[in-house]
């Protein structure tokens, strides 16, 4: 297959978490309408984004892998005949908990999930309260659509989580989202941090040579009654394998963006650009240090 028509479902959320996934659904079925294959959620889509504070209420929220949710969004796959990427908050046992990316086989079944494996714990998003790091590793999840590299938000800061996934031979990146403003920065600095983000996932396309997928969420969730919040900046965007922006939503709204994935381009790209072929894998050691001076 050398070509795969993709949809990012970028949405806002509520505290309802049945409208929020009825929207997801509804969100898949006009993808699926529209000729996409693999159909990708934003991080967390079932809820709020419950980590603007710490709240022990919180974990009621979590549910096991199969669970409610993911048996649903299971169905759905099955029923549009599509892969399915979806963001769930996983109660593994008593007391832990992970933030797991699932994905589903377009027959319904569940071809792999990964945990999530940087945590931040930064003022608005603690959730290094919440979840515990994934154990699952940078492991790339075979579909019918190809080999699938997840990762998932804070993730996509890190060169080495994307450049573990293609040496492990994903054909493309994949990142559900919940980032934003703090609407008390000045404009300036909001630009400066979206700029930043979409640039490093922009990165990972270049230095890896496949395509960078990111969906995020949209909208104001506030922290507290004070008015605190996140405003999601949205923003959801596919990038081919030299960097380049295929389709981008806007920063505000519900938005499913449809793009087509060159997939044989990633093969072309990297014969000129053999950045695989050139790594000095004999004079990396350093990096398995926290610093190194």
């Amino acid at each position: 297959m050398n070509s795969l028509k993709v949809a990012l479902v970028q949405q806002s959320c509520t505290s309802d978490t049945s409208g929020n996934l009825a929207k997801s659904i509804a969100a898949i079925r006009e993808a699926s309408r529209l000729g996409a294959k693999l159909v990708i959620l934003q991080e967390l889509h079932v809820g709020l984004y419950f980590c603007q504070h710490e709240d022990t209420r919180c974990f009621d929220q979590a549910e096991p892998i199969p669970g409610p949710s993911s048996n649903l969004l299971a169905s759905v796959a099955r029923e549009c005949g599509v892969v399915l990427v979806a963001s769930l908050f996983e109660r593994r046992a008593a007391g832990l908990y992970h933030n797991t990316a699932v994905v589903f086989e377009k027959d319904g079944t569940i071809a792999g999930t990964y945990r999530k494996m940087h945590i931040p714990d930064d003022p608005g998003f603690y959730e290094k309260f919440y979840f515990t790091p994934g154990d699952l590793g940078f492991s790339p999840i075979d579909t019918s659509v190809g080999r699938l590299g997840i990762l998932v938000c804070w993730d996509q800061w890190f060169p080495e989580g994307a450049r573990l996934m293609a040496l492990a031979g994903a054909e493309l990146l994949i990142y559900p989202t919940a980032i934003g403003w703090d609407p008390n920065d000045t404009p300036e600095e909001q630009e400066r941090q979206r700029d930043a983000w979409i640039t490093i996932q922009r990165s990972h396309a270049v230095a890896n040579g496949i395509p960078v997928i990111s969906v995020n969420r949209a909208g104001f969730e506030a922290a507290d009654d004070s008015g605190n919040g996140i405003l999601f900046w949205g923003s959801s965007f596919a990038a081919g394998c030299q960097g380049e922006i295929l389709s981008q939503a806007g920063t505000e709204g519900d938005q499913l963006c449809n793009v087509e994935l060159d997939l044989a381009r990633s093969e072309n790209v990297r014969r000129i650009w053999p950045f695989l072929r050139d790594r000095r894998i004999d004079s990396y050691q350093d990096l398995l240090k926290r610093y190194c001076r």
